[in-house]
């Protein structure tokens, strides 16, 4: 199975270890034991459940588990089922994601990302525009613009 995780300097290893334990309780090898939160115990996996070699669940001391939002993060807790509380731009909360609407353009566009892990929506990764809660009170205060497609912010603009 493969997986990337990051080496805490801003890079990160993709790498690539034979399943050796059975996350879900099947009775198959899915996933791969390791020391994911770093508490100096294996007491973590990372499981391929949809079979396709990519790990796509993170389980820490096997009692929280994560999905991959499909950024590469491990953000969204399973036992929410993979929903997030967020707030539009018109301020009305709402419940669902990962991807959504957040920009009312009728397309569910945006991808939303819980940081912290706390249920809340903190990012929202659209094409070319991406949207922050900075201050974790749920309500989005900046709007980054790519403008050229370049994967980098060309514009910063709070929003009220």
């Amino acid at each position: 199975m493969d997986y990337c995780l990051a080496d805490g300097d801003g890079s990160a290893t993709m790498w690539t270890a034979p399943l050796d334990i059975d996350v879900d309780g099947d009775g198959t090898l899915d996933g791969v034991g390791l020391d994911v939160d770093g508490d100096g115990s294996v007491d973590d996996a990372l499981a391929d459940f949809d079979g396709d070699g990519m790990a796509d669940h993170a389980v820490l001391d096997g009692t929280s588990y994560f999905t991959d939002d499909g950024t590469g993060t491990w953000a969204v807790s399973v036992d929410r089922g993979g929903q997030l509380r967020w707030f539009g731009l018109d301020g009305v909360e709402q419940f669902g994601g990962p991807m959504v609407d957040l920009d009312g353009d009728g397309q569910a566009g945006e991808r939303l990302v819980d940081i912290d892990s706390d249920g809340l929506a903190d990012r929202a990764l659209g094409d070319g525009v991406a949207y922050a809660d900075t201050d974790g009170d749920g309500t989005w205060d900046l709007r980054l613009t790519d403008s050229d497609k370049d994967g980098r912010a060309d514009a910063a603009n709070g929003l009220s």
